[in-house]
């Protein structure tokens, strides 16, 4: 059911506001390029500065939008496992298909914190949960032996796998059952990790090429390896690009550039991208096809 590549979707913003009939078309244009599922409110749905209300809506329109052609997997992980509580419980209600947990940050628990954490959500919501380990952003990090242990839980399914690190991502393949899914939360490392035995990808880059990042997994899954190996080196300009600052500023960037987002708008502490960057993923964009003046030379390029 989580396989393949899922975005991890921005929230547009306009006014200070969230844009929800530009979130709507977003996932629209996700839907109809090939997208396997639909994250709302993760870390590139910039979720620590979304309010409670904006952070419950934001989920709710995704299922709305969606009506069940893709699962929503919503984030739902916080510092604090009662809020997490919360936020989870109420992505079971609002109708996603799961919930994406990102691990406590600042307070660097330990890894028995860790798992009492994630028990405790798993326990008091019954929906299929995904771990997300991220230890650049959190300050902490899930080891396998933690993830295995956490793995034997009935609703906790799987791990979007962050670390950068393949010796972590081939430990915890190594240690789970067969049916856990580890699933790529970097995109460089996609067709590695699919390589190994991952199931995919959680994407930013699928917010701006959804059809390219559909189609490198569907084709490894379809034994069409060589085929996906050359689509993955030809996108890697493009999934280094989309970090040259803080996501999701970059990946904001080019949905405006694209006309896809009215608004580049990020919420403070972030802020919008520089100009010499701006220009360096603008020839990036261009090169890949993805510009509206570049339609033609991605047609031919595919």
């Amino acid at each position: 059911m989580f396989s393949g590549a899922i975005v991890a979707i921005v929230t547009p913003f306009k006014g200070g506001r969230v844009d929800e009939a530009g979130l709507r078309e977003l996932i629209e244009f996700q839907i109809a390029n090939g997208t396997s599922g639909i994250v709302p409110c993760g870390t590139t749905g910039e979720s620590p500065t979304l309010s409670h209300k904006e952070h419950e809506r934001v989920v709710e329109i995704a299922v709305e939008q969606t009506a069940k052609r893709v699962p929503v997997i919503a984030g739902t992980g916080s510092n604090s496992t009662v809020e997490a509580v919360s936020l989870t419980g109420h992505a079971k209600k609002a109708g996603a298909d799961a919930a994406l947990m990102i691990s406590p940050y600042y307070n660097k628990p330990t890894q028995e914190g860790l798992y009492r954490h994630f028990e405790k959500v798993a326990k008091a919501v019954d929906i299929p949960i995904i771990l997300y380990n991220i230890p650049g952003r959190t300050g902490s990090n899930i080891e396998p032996a933690t993830i295995a242990r956490l793995s034997k839980i009935d609703n906790i399914v799987g791990v979007k796998e962050a670390s950068g690190l393949m010796k972590q991502i081939t430990d915890i393949i190594a240690l789970c059952a067969d049916d856990f899914i580890v699933i790529s939360g970097e995109d460089y490392l996609t067709f590695p990790l699919m390589c190994v035995g991952g199931k995919g990808v959680i994407s930013v880059a699928s917010n701006v090429a959804p059809r390219e990042m559909a189609d490198l997994c569907s084709l490894f899954f379809a034994g069409k390896i060589e085929e996906s190996r050359r689509l993955y080196y030809k996108l890697l300009p493009l999934l280094h690009g989309l970090f040259i600052e803080t996501s999701p500023a970059p990946v904001k960037a080019a949905l405006a550039m694209m006309k896809k987002i009215e608004s580049e708008e990020v919420r403070l502490p972030l802020v919008t991208m520089g100009e010499d960057n701006r220009e360096r993923l603008r020839k990036i964009l261009e090169a890949q096809g993805l510009l509206p003046e570049s339609a033609g030379k991605r047609t031919r390029a595919l």
